[in-house]
């Protein structure tokens, strides 16, 4: 393809001869860099693209998109970042502007949201494709991303390959750091949603108000149609006097647009009946607790807003399951395990207060807090934890390079009354099981489906789901006395 043609929309300073140059491929990496290519020099966390620019044409690169430097074979541009997803879009021949695509924003629920969303749609028999921290699904095929939200040149790879597979509607994550770094600059959403804005990625943003405002700043004309905003949220709320767009609201009030009253529900399912603009109708759901009544609510709002007939979002809501580490529910001999993704001071007080409303007897909570993250949240998440449970075990999350010991030390400090504090995950999961008695839930907090724990950089092979199955496995091993009992 010409440069000429990547840089389509793109304000830029160059040398008119260089525009009509074939590009063979898009890179950020100095050492991908391939003869012919087009290097985009970005300002990163660790390390400055603009310190490899003499390397990238050694390699072979061909023009280099920088916002920092100037010289022969460099275009000028304001912002590389922004620079770097409109020539991706271009590069990949627009895909994303022949594509209704949903996002779906907020510090919790993202992933069941776009899930339900995308369940319903695909119930209806509506081709679609769904992007985020679970990986990229379409036509029975998922890959996975390592990101809540690709990067750009990934992004808009997959909206060209959805598009060439018949694929009509896509939903996807959109996070803070996709916003704040201009991951979607050039892409125009059907729907914006924002489920909530609660303290997490402090270490980056700095502060709440930097990070609320990386959200709701996506709710503008330049990136989305029509916003789609939790009620019950103080800062998504903001949204209703300030947004440059259309804006609905769902929530557990009555002054949302789609609401929930008459709820009722236990750790099989939840019911309620659902207030839609002027429409009132019942919702069955196997989903558990208040939250995820709320995801609910979204992705009806969402789902009517499209068209979709209500009867047949009732009739996928019944049957929907939880997304694997939300709120997954394990029932063994009176015992409710609950294994959750929760890992910020809301996500997690929300998953303990709903497993407390449905809980017979004691709520017993295990968690710990990812390395080389938000700090302040330790203590925070501590103090919840503490607050609201009976008991409370402190265990390893994903330490990255951090000493797990340390992270732990960190939460303690917000930590009271009955405590257990052990650092290997799998051992402190084992302790918890077997402090239960009936009627008790043990909540697992912090990793939900991921199968891996990162320690030093490497992602060693971890499942909650696999202790749990494993601890009761052995139990009855050793119930009927032996393997060869079985």
């Amino acid at each position: 393809m010409k440069l000429g043609k990547i840089l389509s929309g793109i304000n830029f300073y160059a040398d008119m001869e260089l525009l009509k140059t074939d590009i063979v491929d898009i890179k950020t990496n100095s050492n991908e860099v391939q003869e012919g290519d087009l290097f985009i020099a970005m300002k990163g966390v660790t390390s400055d693209g603009n310190d490899f620019i003499r390397q990238a044409f050694s390699r072979g690169a061909v023009a280099v998109i920088s916002d920092k430097e100037v010289g022969k074979n460099i275009i000028e541009v304001k912002d590389a970042r922004e620079a770097y997803s409109l020539a991706s879009k271009n590069f990949f021949g627009k895909a994303c502007d022949d594509l209704h695509i949903i996002a779906v924003t907020g510090t919790n629920g993202k992933t069941t949201t776009t899930s339900l969303v995308a369940e319903i749609l695909k119930g209806g028999k509506i081709p679609v494709g769904l992007i985020g921290t679970e990986g990229v699904k379409f036509n029975g095929k998922k890959i996975e991303t390592g990101f809540t939200t690709p990067d750009p040149y990934l992004l808009h790879k997959l909206f060209k390959e959805m598009k060439e597979e018949g694929i009509e509607y896509v939903v996807m994550e959109a996070s803070a750091h996709a916003i704040a770094l201009k991951k979607l600059e050039g892409i125009k959403f059907d729907i914006g949603v924002l489920t909530n804005i609660t303290e997490d990625h402090l270490d980056f943003f700095g502060d709440m108000e930097k990070y609320a405002k990386a959200k709701l700043d996506f709710f503008d004309k330049k990136y989305i149609k029509l916003g789609i905003v939790c009620y019950d949220d103080p800062y998504a709320r903001t949204l209703l006097d300030k947004a440059g767009v259309p804006i609905l609201s769902y929530g557990l009030s009555p002054h949302s647009d789609v609401y929930a009253g008459e709820i009722k529900g236990g750790f099989d399912n939840t019911t309620f009946s659902c207030r839609c603009l002027d429409e009132t109708f019942p919702i069955k759901t196997n989903l558990v607790g208040r939250y995820n009544i709320q995801n609910s609510l979204a992705s009806i709002m969402t789902c009517r807003a499209l068209g979709v007939p209500t009867g047949l979002i009732q009739a996928n809501l019944r049957y929907i399951t939880a997304v694997e580490g939300r709120f997954n529910v394990i029932q063994y001999m009176g015992l409710n395990i609950v294994i959750d993704y929760a890992h910020t001071p809301d996500g997690i007080e929300k998953v303990i207060e709903t497993a407390r409303d449905i809980t017979k007897n004691r709520v017993i909570t295990l968690f710990g807090c990812g390395g080389n993250r938000d700090r302040q949240k330790r203590k925070i998440m501590g103090e919840i934890a503490s607050k609201n449970s009976d008991l409370v075990y402190v265990t390893s999350d994903n330490p990255r390079f951090e000493e797990p010991m340390d992270i732990i030390n960190e939460i303690k400090e917000g930590l009271s009354g009955n405590y257990v504090i052990c650092e290997d995950r799998a051992t402190a999961i084992s302790l918890a099981l077997g402090e239960c008695k009936e009627g008790d839930t043990l909540i697992i907090a912090g990793k939900g489906g991921e199968k891996y724990q990162d320690i030093m950089g490497v992602k060693h092979p971890y499942n909650d789901f696999d202790v749990v199955h494993n601890y009761f496995r052995n139990q009855f091993v050793e119930i009927k006395g032996g393997e060869n009992d079985l």
